[in-house]
């Protein structure tokens, strides 16, 4: 498994995780059975396919640029904004510059 991060210990999230030439770099920073918070680094022209979760995914952009394709609709977000992307509906990345991202992930809704 990938490092956590530490407990109780102040950190930047631009600064947690690095761009590695054409590839996607992933860090966890947090783990649990009712969700993740995952940091991601994409170089440009690298992404993540078409693909669906069992559970909504929040998508913050914290740097640069991307393309973001839910349910065949485009979204160019940038630096600060973010994105929900809905349980069940295909979804897809394109990094149209270097972009970091802080993905979170909850698996259990709260009952109404």
């Amino acid at each position: 498994m990938k490092e956590l991060i530490e407990p109780a210990r102040v950190f930047t999230l631009k600064e947690t995780v690095s761009y590695a030439e054409g590839a996607v770099v992933s860090k966890t920073i947090s783990k649990s059975k009712s969700g993740n918070i995952t940091l991601f680094a994409f170089d440009k022209g690298q992404g993540l396919s078409e693909h669906t979760a069992p559970f909504d995914a929040i998508a913050m952009i914290i740097e640069g640029y991307c393309k973001i394709t839910i349910g065949g609709n485009e979204h160019h977000l940038e630096e600060g904004q973010m994105i929900i992307m809905p349980a069940n509906i295909p979804h897809a990345l394109e990094a149209t510059k270097q972009f970091k991202m802080f993905l979170i992930m909850i698996k259990n809704k709260a009952e109404d």
